[in-house]
């Protein structure tokens, strides 16, 4: 399964310090396992888009077909808790 970043969510990891790359990156990771890993949760009025939390943050996302037909990642956004549902 390859991982598609919107722009706003590749902006906003860019923005972070090492140790947070890191966390948000073993959690996006960890969605590529099967079952997931992480406390994930379906978003309400929003279908098929889940949120991802690491700590403060929130990832979401959710699961595509690419022109191929393959499986496909797709990270919507990445932001703070207080932020990230506005």
């Amino acid at each position: 399964m390859n991982i598609l970043y919107s722009k706003v969510a590749v902006k906003m990891i860019n923005s972070m310090d090492k140790p947070t790359k890191l966390r948000i990156r073993n959690g996006i990771l960890g969605l590529l396992e099967v079952p997931p890993k992480g406390d994930i949760k379906n978003l309400q009025g929003i279908q098929d888009m889940y949120r991802l939390r690491v700590g403060k943050y929130r990832i979401l996302y959710e699961y595509r077909k690419d022109e191929n037909n393959n499986a496909l990642l797709y990270i919507v956004e990445v932001g703070s808790r207080g932020d990230i549902y506005k």
